[in-house]
């Protein structure tokens, strides 16, 4: 279900363009106490420190820009964080942003829903799911055949699932926190996929 850029026979990198704040602090950066930020990206939900610009206004749940180019709040990537890695300030915040993008992403993650694929002949996507059986997998499977679904309400009305918003939520939430063996939605990049953003200190 995660996709990144192909460069020719090269892995995909699977680099943020944007993240939503989960916690800023101050720290000791190549020997100056610096803010620094917490975030989680918003296409592959990956979990950063961030380096912020001195002098900029800078707030929880703020969503910026951490792409190529110019960037009018972050000076660089400092790392690439594992879940256990994160304050508990940001693991309290976490819920919380990934309800953001969820919310404003609906056509993406409804886009599951419509294009979800079997894993092997025991296992589909859908059933990683929380919620959802093998009965409620063959109705979706059954009603999306007839017709795409249009919006997360016209697949609750449409079949037994009850929340798939939700569901998508709780199921982005464990694969942040656990090892999960197939992964849906959370990409796990390695530092080195931020050869221009990470910060030498």
């Amino acid at each position: 279900m995660i996709r990144g850029l192909k460069v020719g026979n090269r892995p995909p990198k699977l680099l943020e363009e944007y993240g939503i704040i989960l916690n800023i602090y101050r720290r000791r950066v190549e020997k100056r106490v610096r803010t620094v930020a917490e975030a989680i990206g918003t296409k592959y939900f990956t979990l950063l420190e961030l380096l912020i610009l001195e002098g900029v206004n800078i707030e929880v749940g703020e969503k910026v820009y951490i792409g190529r180019g110019f960037r009018l709040k972050v000076e660089a990537v400092l790392r690439v964080l594992r879940y256990e890695e994160l304050s508990s300030l940001a693991r309290m915040e976490l819920e919380n942003a990934v309800i953001k993008i969820v919310d404003e992403n609906e056509e993406r993650f409804l886009s599951f829903f419509n294009k979800s694929k079997p894993i092997n002949i025991r296992i589909h996507e859908l059933n990683l799911l929380p919620g959802i059986g093998r009965k409620t997998m063959w109705k979706i499977l059954d009603e999306r055949s007839k017709k795409p679904f249009s919006s997360f309400d016209d697949l609750e009305e449409r079949t037994d699932v009850r929340n798939p918003k939700g569901a998508i939520i709780q199921r982005i939430l464990e694969e942040l926190q656990t090892k999960c063996r197939h992964s849906l939605f959370v990409a796990k990049p390695l530092e080195r996929q931020y050869p221009r953003f990470i910060y030498n200190s």
